[in-house]
């Protein structure tokens, strides 16, 4: 369960960053994660809740942006949401794809307690 380590990189990066801002605490964070990031959400809200006991995000809520998985085809450059495994634009029928979201995880937004 990688899931747990994501965790503990997240809430380090932003016990850090709270720190940095002279913050008592954390009380929100938001993270957009990618359908096809292969993070597992469930797994990382628990690891999440496990982690965050005893630090100055106790009472921190994860809040989780799920972004789909966006496409451009260069061919046609029509952009379009990827809901199956189908690697082809459902305009020109080209294969030649670039992802442009929803393959990765990022920190968007923390609220802080001063």
């Amino acid at each position: 369960m990688h899931e747990f380590s994501i965790a503990s990189h997240l809430l380090e990066l932003c016990i850090k960053n709270a720190e940095k801002n002279s913050a008592s605490g954390i009380s929100k964070i938001t993270v957009k994660i990618g359908k096809f990031s292969g993070v597992e959400i469930h797994f990382l809200k628990d690891a999440f809740d496990v982690i965050k006991e005893r630090s100055i995000a106790e009472k921190a809520e994860l809040d989780i942006i799920h972004q789909d998985l966006v496409i451009r085809c260069t061919d046609c450059s029509r952009e379009f949401i990827m809901d199956e495994f189908c690697f082809l634009c459902p305009q020109c029928g080209g294969g030649n794809i670039e992802n442009i979201d929803g393959e990765e995880m990022m920190l968007m937004s923390m609220e802080l307690i001063e």
